[in-house]
């Protein structure tokens, strides 16, 4: 299995924490209270660790904030068209899913991995095309929670909206200009996807279409639009909220 590298305090403790059997071995510089208490705890797991420099991690890191410490872990695979059909066929309950239309920005996947995960989703999909792929600085934004959810990586976004329509699932995108309604008044309940577009376009036309309907977040403040990953955590809570409740 192809190995990968690992950035940063929080992405390493998510490792560590959730899927410690992943990782393979750490580059960590000595100092500082909380890389000690990593070190620990790296170390408890029987993983091997290397003392490093500042110049030998920023070579590893190339580029990315590394925090002084880098692992090198086996990463979870993303699935694919089968493997997300397959994942809502064993679900039990109503799955919740994050659906991402082009998001461009791995810091924005990362984000929306980490709240996906923290909202109990059972998977984000994403495009194959014109989209970011789970690079390190996705995983370091995910702070570990590229390792809690599955990533599904689909051929076609509009066949695989279809076939969640064909499972059941509530297709609900979020759009700024939309009028179909606010978040907060949707039900959010029963088997669910919430679609998000992209940056700077948001929806593409054909992925509307494919939706069961179009929301907006009120916003009464002079701002016209949020960050994808700060509006997909607004939306995957208040489906928290909503189905905790009902």
């Amino acid at each position: 299995m192809k190995r990968e590298l690992v950035m940063g305090i929080n992405a390493v403790s998510g490792l560590v924490d959730h899927a410690p059997e992943r990782i393979v071995r750490a580059w960590i510089k000595p100092g500082g209270q909380r890389l000690e208490a990593l070190a620990g705890d790296l170390m408890a797991h029987g993983i091997s660790i290397q003392k490093s420099d500042e110049q030998s991690l920023e070579r590893m890191a190339k580029g990315v904030r590394h925090q002084g410490v880098i692992a090198e872990f086996q990463p979870r695979e993303p699935i694919d068209d089968h493997g997300l059909q397959v994942l809502l066929e064993e679900c039990e309950g109503d799955p919740l899913l994050l659906v991402l239309d082009g998001v461009q920005d791995p810091h924005n996947l990362g984000a929306c991995l980490r709240s996906a995960a923290a909202a109990g989703a059972v998977a984000v999909v994403i495009p194959r095309d014109r989209a970011a792929p789970l690079t390190p600085v996705a995983r370091r934004s995910a702070a570990g929670g590229a390792e809690l959810i599955p990533l599904a990586v689909v051929t076609n976004l509009a066949r695989s909206l279809a076939m969640l329509g064909d499972q059941g699932v509530w297709r609900l995108g979020l759009a700024v200009e939309s009028t179909g309604g606010s978040l907060f008044e949707a039900d959010l309940t029963g088997p669910l996807a919430l679609v998000l577009g992209g940056e700077e376009k948001g929806l593409r036309q054909l992925t509307r279409k494919r939706c069961d309907g179009l929301i907006h977040i009120p916003m009464p403040g002079s701002m016209e639009s949020l960050n994808v990953s700060v509006a997909a955590g607004v939306a995957l809570f208040e489906a928290v909220r909503v189905r905790t409740e009902s």
